[in-house]
């Protein structure tokens, strides 16, 4: 045997960030041996991350390793939606496209329409890029709205931004409300942090309409029916004022409009709120007197609440909830919805060139009605037909709500559409062509978080597999094809990176946070101990102008507003995330699919009884929308009258080719225009 053979394998660690649209966005630690990844762990050194990761992610290598990878330039050779490719050269899959790309764009540039969310939440690999080419081609804007835009925007108007408390000072509250979050599937580390309060003696409530993995393991679960969270909070607002457990000195120095709050409020005794939200009004009372009379209490508030029509609207009175304590006073109290606006005073907001529009004024489509608009003809007040689709970091077909409409819009012949993806998705299985992107282990990417203050730097750990390329480059080579020649467009990977922040705004530099790997944001412990809320005058915001007083909004289906469709459709419907997936992503994985094994609806003894439905039978869920077929499971993790639908699931892996959003709505949040998927009726029943 040689002496090279022998030799032992060239071994390095590189700096890694979990690109998904996760609030942990954990540092990652990648040792790579003679080029390829061999162990993805936690950084222990990170404090966020503390050296664990979870389930998915520390699997990462298998998915960038997997079998059916895209690694090259595909042209479609079948019909739409059959997955029918042939491979092609990367030269003749950009001509092709850049020749389709500007033949639309010269009737209309606004028949073109990017889309994309947060399959990587990376500033580089995300939008730096691609906004260019899109800015600078006059395509349709995007209204990314599909996640968290009813509670951003409801944030913001009530703190002027959206912030929050520090994650890491819940391990020092003495009161934990997890409002509308499954933490153990969903954020992991922050999870950590209560159970360390929890040690300490913090009271622990979920509160939630299913019973989840976390909900079991607090104190106190409050199931209560879907999309009455603001009724709740009004309720215990009601019983705060009664009891004289607010902080009256709090809130005449840093709230304004309290006065027409409290006349609202007035409307809404715990036996209101209790009947609305189907729980005890003592459930209602028992919160009021732990947020109330404890201190430092801290509110972990997640995105689930505010998936209905009311969602703006009851993020925004709960946000109040802590103003109203003076639980800001301390750093282990207040609230914590999303830290992403804290990074906006140091992003470079030039980094996505909207100069390059040159004061054109393109439409705006809303990603969550792609469904309707895919399949809408040209008008006055749409515009022009969307005549092309490039899809990156998204899997709209699985899913954007009103799947049935999306497929439909999707197949169409006279759609042209461009997918950039890992995997044939039930997306790319429609496009005309699929241009194989990197994974976050071959390419570089700086982030930000929306679930702890911290910058994270993504090292390149590989070389791209196959011919994958980054998205960057995917748009500057078209950039080029398409006679764009503005020196933005030949600005490497690196360059982006250095453009995102103002370091010295933030106190460190470019090469300071590659060598470490994050750095965390100039920031005090207790934002808002002293009022100084990123708002006009430094107050909280009650009533908003073109928004009024938060009030509660029922549901645009349920038996208040739709009675005739709820006799028709008695269940209400939620559809959380699986936990071994991420929205779509990890479902291909066999290892993930294995261990949740199949799709799922649990519904409660009472509801399976009545419709004669035991575990495990094959069911059929459906309303006016569609249907979809899944295996039942009876559980406590339903309550009466609500079923649970886990998503999201690939279609191609569900029983009859259709996942949970065949049946959800494109009816859109009071606040954000946002989708409502947890705003469904629907009827179950066995299948014969």
């Amino acid at each position: 045997m040689s002496a090279l053979a022998d030799s032992p394998p060239v071994v390095r660690t590189v700096h890694g960030a979990c690109p998904h649209d996760c609030p942990d966005t954990c540092a990652m630690r990648i040792t790579v041996a003679d080029g390829k990844v061999v162990r993805i762990q936690g950084d222990p050194d990170h404090g966020s991350t503390q050296g664990a990761l979870c389930t998915k992610v520390s699997r990462y290598a298998e998915r960038s390793y997997h079998a059916e990878r895209v690694l090259h330039p595909l042209k479609r050779s079948g019909p739409k939606g059959s997955g029918q490719f042939v491979r092609v050269g990367w030269d003749e899959a950009l001509a092709d496209i850049a020749a389709r790309l500007s033949a639309i764009a010269a009737r209309d540039p606004q028949a073109i329409v990017p889309y994309s969310y947060a399959g990587t939440m990376g500033l580089v690999q995300g939008e730096a890029m691609a906004q260019r080419f899109f800015h600078k081609l006059g395509a349709s804007l995007l209204d990314r709205t599909i996640c968290s835009m009813a509670g951003g925007e409801a944030l913001a108007a009530t703190y002027g931004s959206k912030v929050g408390m520090h994650v890491r000072f819940f391990a020092e509250s003495q009161l934990i409300v997890i409002w509308g979050s499954n933490s153990i599937a969903s954020n992991l580390h922050f999870w950590t942090l209560a159970q360390e309060a929890k040690r300490r003696g913090a009271k622990l409530v979920a509160i939630d309409p299913r019973r989840t993995e976390t909900a079991e393991k607090c104190h106190q679960h409050i199931a209560l029916r879907p999309g009455t969270d603001g009724a709740l909070a009004l309720g215990v607002m009601h019983e705060l004022i009664e009891r004289g457990w607010i902080d009256r000195d709090y809130i005449e120095r840093h709230v304004a409009g309290f006065d027409r709050l409290a006349r609202r409020i007035a409307e809404w005794a715990p036996e209101r709120a209790a009947a609305t939200c189907g729980i005890t009004a003592d459930e209602v009372r028992g919160l009021a007197r732990d947020l109330g009379t404890t201190q430092p209490a801290a509110i972990r508030l997640n995105y689930g609440m505010q998936r209905v029509r009311g969602g703006g609207n009851a993020a925004r009175l709960i946000a109040l909830l802590p103003c109203l304590t003076g639980a800001w006073r301390h750093r282990a109290g207040g609230l914590l919805l999303s830290s992403s606006g804290w990074f906006a005073q140091f992003k470079n907001p030039q980094l996505v060139r909207s100069d390059l529009l040159a004061g054109r004024r393109p439409r705006t489509i809303n990603m969550s009605t792609i469904g309707d608009d895919l399949l809408r003809e040209s008008s006055a007040a749409f515009g022009p037909k969307i005549e092309a689709l490039v899809v990156y970091n998204s899997n709209p077909v699985a899913v954007a709500p009103e799947s049935k409409k999306v497929v439909a819009g999707f197949a169409r012949e006279d759609l042209f559409t461009v997918v950039l993806e890992h995997f044939l998705t039930d997306t790319a299985d429609h496009a005309d062509y699929v241009l194989p992107a990197t994974t976050q282990l071959e390419h570089l990417d700086v982030h930000g978080t929306y679930g702890h203050t911290d910058i994270m730097f993504n090292e390149p750990a590989i070389v791209p597999l196959g011919e994958s390329r980054p998205n960057t480059q995917v748009f500057r080579d078209l950039a080029v094809r398409m006679g764009f020649t503005e020196t933005c467009f030949a600005d490497d990977d690196e360059e982006l990176a250095r453009q995102a922040f103002d370091w010295d705004a933030i106190g460190t530099s470019f090469e300071a946070l590659r060598e470490r790997g994050w750095a965390a944001l100039p920031l005090p412990e207790a934002p808002f101990a002293n009022g100084g809320f990123p708002t006009s005058d430094g107050r909280v915001r009650v009533d908003v102008c073109g928004l009024g007083v938060p009030e509660h909004l029922p549901n645009h289906e349920c038996a208040e507003t739709t009675p005739e469709l709820a006799a028709r459709y008695p269940l209400q419907m939620i559809s959380p995330p699986a936990r071994h997936f991420l929205n779509s992503t990890f479902v291909n994985v066999k290892s993930l699919r294995t261990v949740e094994g199949e799709p799922l609806l649990e519904i409660h003894a009472d509801d399976a009884r009545a419709r004669g439905i035991a575990s495990g039978a094959m069911v059929r869920v459906f309303n006016d929308r569609g249907e979809y077929r899944c295996k039942a499971e009876v559980s406590e993790r339903a309550r009466p009258g609500v079923v649970n639908g886990l998503g999201v699931w690939w279609r191609k892996f569900g029983p009859a080719g259709t996942n949970v959003n065949e049946v959800t709505s494109q009816a859109l949040t009071d606040i954000g225009r946002a989708p409502t998927f947890y705003d469904c009726l629907v009827q179950v029943e066995p299948l014969q």
